[in-house]
C-alpha cells in the first residue's frame, strides 16, 4: 500500500532522486540500493525517485530497473513514495516502462521531457498524455530544458493539468516568473528541481522538492521546509544559506559524479558509474570535501 498522499502533495515533500548503487565490477546492487534506500528515508524522505537521470537510467536496462523498482518497494515502499523514472524520447518505449512499473507496484511515476528530437509543444502534449493513459498510476512531468532541449510551456503544462492523473511537476526551468504563473494557471503540485532553488520555489508556491543534495542533507532540507511551512522565514533562509556550499559543490560537475562521490566518502553504498559518466579526479574530491565542509556535513 502506497504511503499515504493527499492532492497538495501527491508525493509527499522531501523526495531524493536515488543514485543507482553498483558493485566495483559494475553490475547492480540491489542490496546496496536497499540500505542506501532505508538511509534516505530514515533521513526525512518522504519519498524517492528510481530510475531519474541521477539514477542514470541511459545506462541501466529495462530488467535492471524493473529489478531496482522492486527492490526499494521491498525496503520501504510501506514508508515511503517509491515513483519510478520512467520517461524517455521514445513514447512507446516509455509506455512500455510506465505499465512495468506499475505491474512491479511504484506509487507513481516520473515522466521527463523527450529529450534530443526537439518535439513541439503539441508533441509533447501528446506523449505526456500517453503516458496518463497508460497505467492507473499518478504522473509527475518533469521539466528540464537544459537536458531536453525543449520546455513545457504554461499553456502546455494548463492543458495536461487537466488529466486526472497528472497531478504533479518537477520543475528544473530555473525560472521563478514561469513557475508562478505555471503554479498559478495549472493548480498542479509544484516540487523544486533545482536545488539552489528550492527554498525560493516554496516561496511561489512549490510544495516540495525532488533533490540530489537530499543524499547528503535530507534533515536539513526537512528543517528548511518545516519551518517555511510554520512561517518562520528567518529560519527557513538560514537554512538555505548554511547549505549554499553544499549546493555549490554538488554541482561544480556532473551531479551524479559528485552524488557518489560523497556517498563514498561517508561510506554508503554507491560504487563507481558507468561511462559515459567517470569518477572525481583527486582534485574534485578534495573540492567536494571543502564544499561539504562548508556546508556542515559530515565526512
Amino acid at each position: 500500500m502506497a504511503p499515504i498522499s493527499t492532492p497538495q502533495t501527491p508525493f509527499g515533500r522531501v523526495l531524493t532522486a536515488m543514485i543507482t548503487p553498483f558493485t566495483a565490477d559494475g553490475a547492480l546492487d540491489l542490496d546496496g540500493a536497499q540500505r542506501l534506500a532505508v538511509h534516505l528515508v530514515d533521513a526525512g524522505n518522504d519519498g524517492l525517485i528510481i530510475n531519474g537521470t541521477t539514477g542514470e537510467s541511459p545506462t541501466t536496462t529495462d530488467a535492471e530497473k524493473n529489478d531496482l523498482v522492486r527492490a526499494v518497494l521491498e525496503a520501504v515502499g510501506d514508508r515511503a513514495h517509491v515513483v519510478a523514472g520512467i520517461g524517455t524520447n521514445d513514447t512507446r518505449h516509455t509506455l512500455e516502462l510506465a505499465r512495468q512499473a506499475e505491474r512491479t507496484g511504484a506509487h507513481g511515476l516520473l515522466a521527463v521531457t523527450p529529450y534530443y528530437s526537439k518535439p513541439p509543444q503539441e508533441g509533447l502534449y501528446r506523449h505526456f498524455t500517453a503516458i496518463a493513459d497508460a497505467t492507473e498510476l499518478p504522473v509527475m512531468l518533469y521539466d528540464i530544458p537544459g537536458r531536453s532541449g525543449v520546455p513545457i510551456n504554461t499553456e502546455t503544462l494548463v492543458r495536461l493539468a487537466e488529466h486526472p492523473r497528472i497531478v504533479a511537476n518537477k520543475d528544473a526551468k530555473g525560472d521563478l516568473g514561469r513557475a508562478s504563473w505555471a503554479i498559478a494557471q495549472s493548480g498542479l503540485a509544484w516540487y523544486s528541481g533545482d536545488d539552489m532553488l528550492n527554498l525560493p520555489l516554496l516561496s511561489v508556491g512549490a510544495v516540495g522538492f525532488v533533490s540530489v543534495v537530499g543524499h547528503v542533507v535530507s534533515p536539513e532540507l526537512r528543517a528548511m521546509l518545516d519551518a517555511h511551512l510554520a512561517g518562520d522565514v528567518q529560519k527557513a533562509t538560514e537554512i538555505h544559506q548554511k547549505l549554499l556550499p553544499v549546493f555549490t559543490g554538488m554541482f561544480r560537475t556532473q551531479g551524479v559524479m559528485t552524488t557518489k562521490g560523497a556517498l563514498n566518502l561517508q561510506g554508503l553504498p554507491a560504487g563507481p558509474l558507468r561511462l559515459p559518466l567517470v569518477g572525481l579526479t583527486d582534485e574534485e574530491t578534495a573540492q567536494l570535501k571543502i564544499d561539504l565542509a562548508a556546508g556542515g556535513v559530515q565526512l
